[in-house]
This record gives C-alpha cells, structure tokens and sequence, in this order.
C-alpha cells in the first residue's frame, strides 16, 4: 500500500460498513417480506378463494407474458399499461363500494348522499386497511362482499387479457397483443397474484414484522385516497434527511476537492509518440474486432427496437397502420430492447478489458489467450440469440409454461432472459475474469518493484464484475416478488452502476496514464478515492429501489441516507469534462484520440445530468412515493444507462479500435454528426416527451393516485399522445447518430488497414 494506504484503509471500511448494511437489511427483507397466506379464506366458507400455490402460480403466468415488460409491478416495469397493483387496488375498491350501496341503500354509489358515502368510505377505509392474515394458521379472512369485489375485478383482468371484443380498445391504449395470455386458469392464476400484490398495498403491517405505525406492507405505496393510503410520516423526515445529507456530502467533497487540487503535482510532458501504438499487437488484440462489430450490431438493434417500441405507445398493436403485435408484441420488442442494451455496453467494456490484459502483460498472451477470446466472442452470441428466441417462444406461448423461467423469459425487468441463458452469461463473464486474470496476475505479483497500486484496484474491479453478476442467480421462478427485488437491484444497480463505474474510472485511468498524459500518482490516487465515494453511496443506495417492495422503514432510512450521497462525486464532473477534453490538445497525436475522448467527455456530463440531476430527481421516498413507475423514471434510466454506460462503451469500441487498426483514419464529418446527434437525440427525446409526461402523470399522481396517472383514460388524452407522437422526430435523430457512429466502426473493423505499426520495445507498465 505504501504511501496511498489512507486511500486503501478508507476504501476497505467503507466495504465493510456498506457491504455489512447491504447484507444485515438484507436478512430484514426475508423476515420481514409481506406473508403469502397458505389460504385466502371468505367468511362462513372453508373453500379457498386462493392458496399460496395458486398465487405463486399466478406470478408465475404473469411472467409469461412479460412481467415487467407489460406494465408493472409495485412501480417495477414498464409504463404504457397499467401498474397492476395500483390498477387492481382501485378496480377492487370501487366494485367494494358499488356492491355496499346497493346492498345497503339499493342504489349506485353516485347516487348517495355525501353521508352516505362517507359511512360507506369509512367502512372501505377499515376492512382493507385491518390485517386479517392469521400466522398461526397460515391463513387469511376475508368478507363475502370483498369476495364479490374481487370477482368482479378478477372477471375484468380476465377479459384485459383475453380476447374480449368490449375490451379490445384497452387492449390497444395498453399495447397488448389480442389473447395475451390464452389459457383462461393461466388469467385466474394471475388475478389471484395481482388480488395479492394490492392486499399488500392496502394491509397494515403488524408490529412483529417491522410495522406499528399504520403502515402498509408496502409503506403506504400506491398513493389511493380512498383507503387513506398517503404518504408516512417516515417518508417525509427522510425525504428532508437525504436532501441535507446530499448537501453536507457536496459541502464536504468542494472543500476537498479545491485541497487536492491544491497539493495537485506538476502535470508530466507527455511523450513524443503514443506509447501504446509503439507496442506490437499480439494475436488476441488483434481478434477483438469482431467483439467491436458486435457492439455497433447490437447497438444498431437496440436503437431500432427503441423507436419500435416507443411507438407503440401511440399505435398499441400496429405500426403506421400494420398491425405486428400478434407476432412482435410490445412486451417483446421492449425486451429485445433492454436485452440489447445490456449485451452491447457488456461487450464493449469486455473488449476493453481484454485490450489492456497484454499491456499489463508487458506485451505479451498468455498460452491459448487467443483461442479464448475467441470462446468467449462465440459464446456470448450464442447467449444473446439464445435468449431472444427463447423470449420470443415465451411471450408467444408456444414453449412450456414449465420451460419459460429456465429458457424463455424470466418476467424481470433487466434480468429477463431464461435462467439457462442467464447462467450462460455469468459463465462468460466469469470466463472474461479467467482471461483477465491470466494476464494481469503475473504483471500484478512480479517482484520487480513497481508501484501496483492503480493495477491492484483495476484488478480487483475485474473481480468484482466477473463475480457479483452471479447474484441475479440467487432467486427462482417462484421467489417471493420482495425477495426477488432485493437479488434483481443487485444486479441492476450494484454491478453496473458500482463495479462498473469503479472498473471504467480505473480503466481510464490507467490508460491515462500509460499514455503518459496524467501522472501515475495522481492516476492512482483518483482512482481509489473515486471507489471510496462510489461504493459509500452506491453499495446501501440499492435499497432507493425497495422502499415501496413490501421492505420496512429502516430500509427506506438507508437506502434514503446513502443514495443521496451517490450524487456527491457527479458534482465535480463538469472539471472532469473539461480535463478529458484538454486531454486531445496536449500532444499532436493524442488528435487520433480525440473521438474516444469526446466520448468520455460525454459521460461525465451525462453523469452529471442523468444519474446526477434525474437520478435525485426520483430519489428521496416521497418524490418516488408519487413518481415511481411514470414517465420521469425514464427520463433517469436513458441518461444514465446510454449518456453514462453507453457513450463509456462507445468510447472503449473507439479507442480500441484505434490500437487494433492502426492505420485507420476516422471520417471527421461521420463521426461528428454521430456524436453530436447522438446526444441531441436523447436531449430532444427526453425533453420535448418523456420529461413533459412524466411531470403532467406527477400532477395526476398527487390529486388522484398512481391508478390515474397510468390509466387509459389519462394517458389516452389527445395532448398526451401528441407529446408521444413527438418523441418520433428526437427518435430519428439519434438513430442517425447512432447509424453515423456503427457504420465508422464496422467499416472501420471491416475495410480498416491491418498493419501494426513498427515495434520499438516494451514500454507498458513504466511507472512515471
């Protein structure tokens, strides 16, 4: 460790502080996660309405039809249908009340008086919100006029997602295919998984399980006036505690920041020639321009289903006027799209890995590092064309209900390919880890005295993200759907936005400084300091995403508390910006760098803005109390996965492709009208759309309840499809970008001169 062990002692704390609240509340999510009663009981009846079998039946015919990519889930999914739980909730409580009045008055509920209505509310208030689970028992009572309302409702999801004639405008508003799920047991399953998520939304939780205070299961989420479900008064002080928190951890890192900067040492010259294009390519770099080709063919994909499936949100079964949705239904193209996503920013940052591993190898391959880059390229597209047929065989339902889970479609918003595939991906990173590690272990342990500090952190980063993807394998088919989340975010959040982000900052770092352009010191300093902040907001910042998932209060005060403090080290990237950008004028050869380096440039301000500004936007619990599940959490998501991980992706393919083809001259007008319409693109489509509906659904979120804000008589508005329609012309405009900047990269890969550049000695791992 030597003179960074500050930086290293500080970095090993806040691990085991995080890591040991991720685990310890995590422990308090399997005890506490709302009860699946063994029998759902109606008075005066010893026939169950539902057992727990049938109701894990039921989530289990829900995630064949896309689970999360068809609507949502407790605010998890997707936003042109319904949330199912708000949705299910309000039907439920509205047949309740119709059936009391006319049962009581013989008259519609509209027609009371106000007294009337009042008792009447007041009665609804306390049947659903009184806990009748009996734990001793395994069951749960419930009354026959409840009974009635949840037949009704059950009868209304039954035609949804049948092929009911009266119902067929829903189905379109929704973008459902006709028949969505055939099997009419499989659509009385999944009532009774749907009739459960909204018992949890509208019961309180017992004080033995973490409750006491009048909460819900779910901490009062969905916002429904009519049971009094608003938010706790937990929600509101935490809520304030984040912002402080925020602002204390900002005060605290602009005062250490202008001190670094301060003590900053003198910025070395750099060398005459680019030291890396100096180096002979060896035979496993040389491989990895298919593993570039891949990310644009995959990229390409991912944005073309991007435009499919937005546009579905103004014709729900057809594109300009042809009806698809039989054969590629929204809930299919929406996941090829995430899927895609997923695949190419994987790809682009393991082609990077495996780039660097014979410059820290001192120039050299491993034995056989050839042949497995080779596996591994041809494995991953085995994974990836895998798993699209298998989501297509499952949303079609031509492959076995038993088979979906394991081949077809796991139902889970990112995590959505089958389970054997799934498994297949972790082989492959944990295969990309091996190939890592064959290469910089013998770099890392040689006792040749160098300081291997930076080569330690970039080390144990590769660890971490060949490793902790295997946490999506911890939860099954039929896991509870809180448990489940609690496995799913540390995919989603941890692995990507912790290791990941660790992994590139230390990556460019150690780049940087080969290249000679920042000294090692620094380069290594940055990088462990930037870990520290990374993992303290972003390792107990995964609960910000469970504050609604059946979990407690004190998983809503962590997750508040620590998530605030992940938008602390965005507030200095505007500095970062600017060095990535004086980077390309500090020597005439760093001008071949200058695309990779507008790139990086790009994901610190999209860093800033999208994970920054968006990501605390819907943050603290009482802005996602009312926001969570609405057009404003996309907003979030393309800024931070495309602005952050994809133009870092898109940054390693163009850099990489530097070194593999030497020779090649980058077209300057192509690659500049890709970059900028790149991110006038996801400007224009944020803004002039996403952002305007997400904020109109926000207003009606606060006055009427999630239901509204999702229901197809708000979204079905005349001004609100013209806001969609809208987002076409933002679409096209990154679709050319995204065009511009494949087709340099495959013709590039394709048509790009082979020939290395004239070697002159090993001069990887100088340590300056």
């Amino acid at each position: 460790m030597g003179k960074y062990a500050k930086y290293w002692y500080t970095l090993i704390g806040v691990l085991i502080v995080t890591f040991s609240l991720l685990g310890y509340y995590g422990v308090e999510v399997y005890r506490t996660a709302p009860p699946i009663p063994g029998k759902v009981l109606v008075e005066g009846s010893d026939k169950p309405l539902y057992t727990e079998e049938s109701i894990l039946d039921g989530q289990t015919a829900w995630q064949s039809t896309g689970g999360m990519q068809l609507g949502s889930i407790l605010g998890h999914g997707a936003y042109q249908a319904p949330d199912w739980t708000a949705d299910w909730l309000h039907r439920e409580l509205t047949a309740w009340l119709e059936l009391a009045a006319q049962k009581d008055y013989g008259k519609t509920f509209a027609d009371l008086d106000v007294g009337q209505q009042a008792v009447l509310r007041d009665r609804l208030k306390t049947e659903y919100r009184s806990n009748t689970f009996d734990k001793a028992a395994d069951t749960m009572t419930i009354t026959p006029l409840r009974a009635q309302a949840i037949a009704e409702t059950a009868k209304y999801y039954d035609k949804l997602f049948g092929d009911d004639p009266s119902l067929r405008k829903s189905r379109e508003s929704f973008a459902m295919k006709e028949n969505t799920l055939p099997s009419a047991e499989r659509r009385a399953q999944m009532a009774g998984f749907f009739f459960w998520t909204a018992w949890a939304a509208a019961t309180e939780r017992p004080a033995d399980v973490g409750g006491g205070s009048g909460a819900t299961y779910t901490n009062n989420w969905p916002h429904e006036p009519l049971i009094g479900n608003v938010p706790t008064g937990e929600n509101m002080v935490w809520s304030i505690m984040s912002v402080v928190i925020m602002m204390a951890g900002v005060g605290f890192l602009v005062w250490g920041w202008a001190f670094l900067r301060k003590h900053d040492e003198q910025e070395p010259t750099p060398p005459a020639h680019d030291p890396l294009s100096r180096v002979q390519l060896t035979p496993s770099q040389r491989s990895l321009g298919k593993y570039l080709f891949l990310v644009v063919a995959l990229f390409c994909t991912q944005v073309f289903l991007g435009g499919f499936t937005a546009h579905y949100t103004v014709e729900g079964q057809e594109f300009y006027g042809i009806n698809v949705s039989q054969w590629f239904p929204y809930a299919l193209v929406r996941t090829w799209h995430l899927q895609a996503a997923l695949f190419w920013i994987a790809t682009g940052f393991l082609a990077a890995g495996l780039f660097l591993a014979p410059v820290i190898n001192g120039g050299k391959d491993p034995k056989y590092q050839k042949l497995g880059v080779d596996v591994l390229f041809w494995a991953l597209v085995v994974v990836c064309v895998g798993s699209f047929i298998g989501n297509y065989l499952t949303i079609a339902h031509v492959m076995p209900q038993e088979w979906n889970f394991w081949l077809g479609h796991q139902g889970y918003e990112y995590v959505d390919l089958g389970r054997l595939w799934q498994i297949g991906k972790f082989a492959g990173i944990a295969f990309w880890l091996v190939l890592m590690a064959r290469a910089i272990f013998p770099a890392l342990l040689a006792p040749n005295g160098q300081d291997k500090n930076l080569l330690a952190l970039l080390t144990s980063s590769v660890v971490c993200i060949g490793l902790f993807y295997g946490a999506g394998l911890f939860y099954g088919e039929r896991t509870h759907i809180s448990v489940m989340e609690y496995w799913r975010w540390w995919v989603v959040h941890l692995w990507v936005e912790g290791f990941f982000e660790v992994f590139a900052t230390t990556a460019l770092a150690f780049i940087f400084s080969t290249l000679g352009l920042v000294s090692y010191r620094m380069a290594t300093a940055a990088s462990l300091a930037s870990a520290s902040l990374f993992m303290l907001g972003g390792v107990p910042g995964t609960f910000h995403h469970l504050y609604f998932a059946g979990t407690t209060t004190p998983v809503m005060a962590v997750g508040a508390s620590f998530s605030a403090l992940e938008v602390v080290p965005l507030v200095v990237l505007g500095h970062e910006a600017w060095e990535h950008w004086r980077l390309q004028h500090k020597t005439e050869w760093m001008r071949k760098l200058r695309w990779p380096l507008m790139c990086f440039v790009a994901v610190a301000f999209w860093n800033m803005l999208g994970a920054g500004v968006f990501g605390f936007m819907i943050n603290p619990p009482i802005s996602l109390y009312y926001i969570q599940g609405l057009n404003t959490t996309p907003v979030h998501a393309h800024a931070a996965l495309f602005g952050v991980y994809g133009f870092l992706a898109l940054g390693f393919t163009l850099l990489v492709l530097r070194y593999v083809r030497p020779e090649l001259q980058l077209n300057e007008r192509l690659m500049k009208t890709g970059f900028w319409w790149l991110n006038a693109g996801l400007v224009l489509m944020m803004f002039t759309s996403l952002l305007p509906i997400g904020l109109f659904q926000f207003h009606a979120s606060v006055t009427h309840g999630l239901w509204y804000a999702r229901s197809e008589e708000f979204m079905q508005q005349p001004f609100l499809e013209t806001l969609r329609w809208v987002r076409t012309f933002g679409d096209l405009v990154f679709i050319t970008g995204a065009l511009c900047v494949s087709w340099q990269v495959a013709s590039g890969v394709l048509f790009g001169a082979r020939t290395p550049a004239e070697p002159s000695g090993n001069l990887v791992g100088a340590r300056r």
